[in-house]
C-alpha cells in the first residue's frame, strides 16, 4: 500500500523544479558588510518616501513589465542587454480613485542609448487595483 504512495511522490517531486523561485538577493561579505557605517539620520537631500500600497503596485507592475526570470536572446545587442535590467528604468507612481494606482515604467534618460538614437518605444502605463492586488488594464 505505501510503496505506490512512495512512486507517485518520487515521480510528482521533479516536477517542483519547474516552478523556481525568485532569486534572494545576494549580501555582501560580513568583512564589506562590518565597514558600512550607517548614518545617525538618513540625508533628507534626494531620499523618497514611498508608502507600502504603492511600492506593492510598482513591484507588481514592474513583474509583468519585466519579470526577474527573463533573459536577453541568444545574440542580443548591447541595446538589448541594457533593456532587460530593470536599473535601465524609471518609475512614476500616481494615485487613481477607488484605490487604483497608476504606474509609468519608462527608459531612464540615457540608460540604453549606447550611441544610437534615443529609447521611446519600451515603456507601459499600468492601472493596479490597490484592493484585490490586480493589473486592470495596460497601456503600452
Amino acid at each position: 500500500m505505501k510503496r505506490p504512495l512512495l512512486w507517485l511522490l518520487c515521480a510528482l517531486l521533479p516536477a517542483c523544479a519547474l516552478f523556481p523561485r525568485p532569486p534572494r538577493p545576494v549580501h555582501a561579505s560580513a568583512q564589506e558588510a562590518a565597514a558600512v557605517t550607517f548614518p545617525i539620520d538618513l540625508p533628507t537631500e534626494g531620499s523618497l518616501s514611498i508608502s507600502g500600497p504603492t511600492l506593492a503596485a510598482i513591484q507588481l507592475a514592474l513583474e509583468d513589465f519585466l519579470p526577474w526570470d527573463i533573459r536577453p536572446h541568444e545574440g542580443a545587442t548591447p541595446r538589448e542587454v541594457c533593456l532587460y535590467q530593470r536599473e535601465s528604468y524609471d518609475v512614476i507612481a500616481s494615485p487613481g480613485a477607488e484605490g487604483l494606482i497608476y504606474v509609468e515604467i519608462f527608459p531612464r534618460t540615457g540608460a540604453c542609448e549606447l550611441g544610437g538614437p534615443p529609447v521611446m518605444d519600451f515603456s507601459a502605463l499600468y492601472a493596479i487595483d490597490s484592493k484585490g492586488w490586480r493589473i486592470l488594464a495596460v497601456r503600452r
